[in-house]
């Protein structure tokens, strides 16, 4: 069996007993779309440095990032970047319970995503009378990956995140989980103990191992 297709083989998490063996599990099931969504950003970014895109794609970009039109470079690339393997697999073993959550498990949710226009997901059992989100429904692991960190690249509320990110890159400092946690302080309430719940998750499962694609 191949690598691609052990990868889109989606195991049961439930039916691992044995901790340590669930987190590898888990973390060998979402390294591979992680790291080619981060290698498809690369490529873009490259395309962008290298001024190989048209107007019209770049203005595409800039409408998909919610950008002004027309973006300068410096934009775009603040914006199309990369988030470290760490950063993603803790928030998603946070989010989902290493993958058994009800919403992982039939909807391959990772990441506790809401949408708010009817029919767009799942309404959560226990969602409160007057509240009108509800959880999104993916196809694939691929697709939540994808508006994952789409999400995260262009919303208001993660702004701080990108601009520590940007930081990085220009004092040629690596991109790590532990230094863009500290922009997820809107994920979640209350935001301060979130940011410490994610680091400890990188921390105690050495996740910065696989940071090391820049």
């Amino acid at each position: 069996m191949s690598s691609a297709s052990l990868s889109s083989f989606k195991p049961s998490f439930d039916s691992i007993e044995s901790t340590t063996v669930r987190k590898e599990v888990f973390f060998n099931y979402l390294l591979p779309a992680i790291q080619k969504k981060n290698n498809e950003i690369i490529e873009i970014r490259i395309a962008i440095s290298n001024d190989e895109l048209s107007n019209a794609q770049l203005d595409d970009l800039a409408k998909k990032y919610r950008l002004s039109t027309p973006a300068s470079k410096e934009e775009l690339l603040k914006v199309i970047d990369i988030l470290p393997p760490s950063l993603v697999l803790a928030q998603a073993a946070n989010e989902s319970n290493w993958g058994r959550s009800r919403f992982a498990k039939e909807f391959n949710n990772y990441f506790g995503i809401w949408c708010f226009s009817k029919g767009c997901g799942v309404v959560p059992m226990k969602r409160e009378e007057d509240a009108t989100h509800e959880v999104a429904s993916f196809n694939s692991l691929d697709d939540c990956i994808d508006y994952y960190v789409l999400n995260i690249n262009r919303s208001y509320a993660y702004e701080d995140l990108r601009s520590i990110r940007q930081n990085q890159r220009e004092q040629y400092q690596p991109i790590t989980g532990i230094i863009l946690a500290e922009g997820l302080g809107n994920y979640a309430f209350p935001g301060d103990e979130y940011i410490e719940s994610i680091k400890s998750v990188i921390n105690f499962n050495q996740l910065q191992r696989h940071d090391f694609l820049n």
